[in-house]
């Protein structure tokens, strides 16, 4: 920061805040002007009686946005891992200017706090915890998330998913619920539940196929 004789105010308080201690409010000319971290203060080493011209306001609001940024995106990441496309719609939802989204996930990437490839590892891996899925649900998942075609190829075979065992579990699950339809309403039902949980034609023709059989002998 640069002293100037021309300028827009002076520093006249540097205030802790109340509700978070790692920031303090910055008054200019006696009036309340910006937060700011308490760590951006330190490393410009701003003091009272200091002169600030516009581009230097200019500049520490930048730098205040994009810190708000950072402690957003850091509170979404306390929820569940998410993929850079996620933090930052989120951050354009909530106003931020594209400086600042930019600058809070090269810091995240840079802190190994966001990994897209992590992500997709993650995604892939719960859903076959809790829900399972077929692939083409998990890739189609992962694409609204905006993770990368390779990332999710990459996800996915890593997982090497038995589709068929999945499937087959869900659709025992499902079984008391069809009871009593007519064998081709059945079928058609089944099918549909399966599919729309991602699983392709083929796997789901062998468990129905498998499940009509078992019925059959049963």
């Amino acid at each position: 920061m640069k002293d100037e004789t021309s300028h827009p105010g002076r520093i006249t308080e540097i205030r802790d805040q109340v509700r978070d201690p790692e920031r303090v409010s910055l008054f200019i000319d006696g009036e309340f002007r910006i937060g700011l971290p308490r760590i951006a203060v330190a490393e410009r080493n701003l003091r009272i009686g200091q002169i600030l011209t516009e581009e230097d306001l200019a500049e520490l609001e930048s730098v205040d946005e994009a810190s708000r940024a950072i402690n957003q995106t850091l509170r979404l990441l306390g929820y569940r891992p998410r993929s850079s496309s996620e933090i930052s719609s989120r951050l354009r939802r909530n106003g931020f200017s594209e400086p600042a989204i930019q600058s809070a996930i090269e810091r995240m990437v840079e802190y190994g706090y966001v990994d897209d490839q992590d992500f997709a590892r993650f995604w892939v891996e719960n859903r076959q915890q809790h829900r399972p899925r077929g692939r083409r649900m998990l890739e189609s998942e992962l694409r609204q998330r905006g993770v990368s075609p390779d990332l999710i190829d990459q996800a996915i075979d890593e997982a090497d998913i038995d589709e068929y065992g999945a499937a087959r579990e869900l659709a025992i699950k499902q079984m008391d619920r069809y009871r009593g339809l007519e064998p081709d309403v059945w079928r058609r039902r089944m099918a549909g539940f399966l599919q729309r949980r991602g699983y392709g034609w083929n796997v789901v023709r062998q468990v129905l196929d498998e499940l009509e059989r078992n019925d059959d002998d049963g």
